[in-house]
């Protein structure tokens, strides 16, 4: 039976950004793998939320989240409609909720998800809610969890504290990430822009350059059960 993944990310193009080379390559190897989107991605810059005036630009992400995770072999994708850059204005059981839902229909061995003290207040909350969701009972089924860093929010908070730990070395993958990205046209940004196709590719360069290797990325572990 093949061991799964479940990526775990607050919006739509945090599981290219975070994992993509990772689990790409972990798929060819014959994991399963899902993506649980728990922002829908679009209201933050509202001065108000009002998700009906931005239902055709919603409509729009939704329908570049399923290409970008089809262009990697994603099983399925779970999307929810938390309000982005408001999470903290939810109930933190609401998210964890949704979290243990998914996590129970798709029975993962391994998680990639946010790090805990990325700059964004929704990557912060679920990095909270994926940990309580993931409690180490004796019959949980996760083994394995990781934070992913994200271009734009993990480099931008003061001080830097990303330290990572594990690196895959997605040199044979990197172009399927650099692939979905390119699906999130309404998300990508211009060089200089960290969250920009130059970007990824410059900062894969960077991690593998630390591990002698040409493209990395790296994952602090939180917790690993061997």
């Amino acid at each position: 039976m093949s061991k799964k993944i479940l990526i775990v990310a607050a919006h739509p193009d945090d599981e290219v950004l975070g994992c993509f080379g990772t689990v790409s390559k972990l798929i060819k190897e014959g994991y399963e793998a899902y993506t649980l989107i728990l922002g829908e991605g679009k209201t933050s810059r509202d001065e108000k939320r009002l998700v009906e005036n931005k239902k055709d630009e919603i409509k729009i992400l939704n329908n570049e989240i399923q290409k970008a995770n089809d262009v990697i072999g994603i099983k399925k994708v779970f999307v929810e409609t938390f309000p982005d850059n408001r999470f903290d204005s939810v109930d933190l059981l609401d998210i964890i909720k949704v979290i243990s839902k998914v996590k129970e229909v798709v029975k993962p061995d391994i998680i990639f998800t946010h790090y805990e003290h990325d700059l964004n207040i929704d990557h912060q909350i679920t990095y909270k809610a994926v940990i309580t969701a993931t409690r180490p009972m004796e019959n949980e089924c996760v083994k394995e969890i990781y934070s992913f860093e994200i271009l734009s929010s993990t480099e931008w908070n003061y001080p830097l504290s990303f330290s990572p730990d594990t690196y895959y070395d997605i040199s044979d993958t990197i172009d399927l990430k650099i692939e979905a990205m390119k699906e999130y046209t309404s998300e990508l940004c211009e060089y200089p822009h960290p969250r920009s196709l130059e970007g990824i590719e410059l900062n894969a360069k960077y991690q593998g350059m630390r591990i002698g290797k040409r493209y990395v990325e790296a994952f602090k572990s939180v917790r690993v059960i061997k």
